[in-house]
């Protein structure tokens, strides 16, 4: 099989060719590194290589066996987060005051990863810190393979641009805020936010914080399903980490019939979404009206969410970033300074609101649930911007207030603590993806997988990657 072929198969095809002998790990290594080289330099999705780790890796599985249970990648190479610790490779946070910084071991969802067959190849480009387009001081700008000329959204900007263009099988992806579905949706790939405690953090987190969440990031939901199942754990570094189902995430797809009532909403009633975004999502969820799915536009309530997010989110960037702050603020971006700073300021009063909101959120998606099995909804306000745009100002002409409204439809969402997947759902009339958002109950990722592979199929949009930079 040429090299070619090899990074046009799909990671599940992939894994069943290693698993079956009929493929090395060298060979698919070597594969990348071709076209690492061959299309990266005009999309700088990967900025950090660690190609001779990675062989080193290759040769020692090579050489004992690989695993050969469906939680074991059996020697995959992947791409890993800039914000992720690999152990001696480079993690730079996208921030020049970790420009040198070499971590000796890998973070526990690395560790993981790469105790279950995974092969870190690379690591992939990251905002400084956090945000919505991913460029830094560091490693410069991702463009996304669709159009050079754009975004890759934030922050997995880099893992979803380098599954775009066919660099990786798989990436792995964190979410804060929308940082796995929206350059999922801007790129056209896959990628999963999973309740809290499915995949297990690194130390680098406050323990008991259910905003920020590691996940898997691929060309389609059946690679998705599995990675989740390689990355799924218990970690004593993560208390909040539960013990992972006994039966395969992957397995689980094709077992369950499509849903039978869903709700859809192109901007949840609290969000601007532009014009093109809300065509192309609503026609997507009409198409699933088509084929006898009940579509409704009842939805739970989201007032007041959006607000309570940013006091939530200002206590935690606070939380874990102001030693920081106070030792080396000139060498970080004054936008992210006053994020941060923000959360210093959250009275008493303002938190106890945001948690009665988070709290009666809770409450209103449980409501939501007796009659619904999903909610549906844009991944992102906007289509990919100009990739010279620090940050959306505006969306159809209606001024942003901050700098993150344009992705408030997604941290919507980070509020309910559900398993929320974007995958492809169409494209805009110049050619750029569109992502759908699909949220299901707590603990419910099984089965938001078996409908999201269901949804695969009718918008038919995931057979287009992986493709070569335009």
């Amino acid at each position: 099989m040429s090299r070619d072929e090899l990074w046009r198969m799909s990671a599940t095809d992939a894994v069943a060719a290693l698993k079956g002998r009929d493929l090395r790990p060298t060979e698919l290594i070597e594969a990348a590194i071709d076209r690492i080289g061959a299309v990266d330099g005009s999309i700088n999705a990967l900025p950090i290589r660690c190609f001779e780790r990675a062989l080193e890796q290759a040769g020692a599985l090579e050489a004992s066996g690989a695993g050969n249970d469906f939680r074991n990648l059996s020697g995959l190479p992947i791409a890993v987060k800039d914000y992720n610790d690999v152990g001696g490779v480079k993690t730079t946070y996208g921030s020049p005051i970790y420009a040198d910084n070499v971590p000796q071991d890998s973070d526990t969802t690395v560790a993981t990863l790469e105790a279950r067959g995974a092969i870190p190849i690379a690591k992939s480009n990251v905002p400084e810190w956090a945000g919505g387009n991913t460029f830094n001081p560091v490693n410069g700008i991702t463009r996304n393979p669709w159009n050079l000329e754009r975004s890759a959204g934030g922050s997995s900007g880099g893992s979803a641009a380098a599954l775009a263009s066919g660099q990786v099988w798989l990436a792995t992806g964190n979410d804060l805020g929308g940082s796995l579905r929206t350059p999922a949706g801007f790129n056209g790939v896959v990628g999963l936010r999973p309740g809290p405690g499915v995949v297990p953090r690194g130390k680098r987190h406050p323990a008991y914080d259910t905003l920020w969440v590691e996940g898997p990031m691929g060309r389609s939901v059946a690679d998705v399903a599995l990675m989740l199942d390689a990355e799924a754990a218990r970690a004593p570094s993560d208390p909040i980490s539960f013990d992972p189902p006994n039966q395969s995430y992957v397995d689980a797809l094709g077992k369950a019939e499509p849903p039978k009532r869903i709700a859809f909403s192109a901007d949840l009633g609290v969000v601007p979404v532009a014009e093109k975004i809300s065509t192309v999502t609503s026609e997507a969820a009409q198409n699933l009206a088509g084929i006898g799915i009940d579509v409704t536009d009842d939805i739970p309530s989201f007032n007041g969410v959006l607000e309570a997010f940013q006091t939530l989110r200002a206590v935690l960037l606070g939380t874990m970033m102001d030693d920081l702050v106070a030792t080396h603020r000139e060498q970080i971006d004054e936008d992210i300074v006053g994020n941060i700073m923000r959360g210093f300021d959250v009275t008493p009063e303002s938190l106890f609101a945001a948690e009665r909101v988070r709290w009666d959120l809770s409450h209103r998606v449980a409501v939501f649930f007796e009659t619904h099995d999903f909610l549906l909804c844009p991944s992102a306000s906007i289509a990919a911007f100009p990739v010279e745009t620090k940050y959306v100002t505006e969306i159809d002409g209606r001024p942003c207030e901050t700098y993150i409204d344009w992705f408030s439809i997604t941290f919507a969402l980070t509020m309910t603590s559900c398993p929320v997947i974007s995958i492809p759902c169409g494209f805009t009339a110049e050619g750029l993806p569109v992502g759908m958002q699909i949220m299901g109950r707590p603990r419910g990722e099984a089965a938001l997988l078996q409908a999201a592979w269901h949804f695969e199929d009718i918008f038919a949009a995931v057979g287009e990657i992986p493709i070569d930079p335009r």
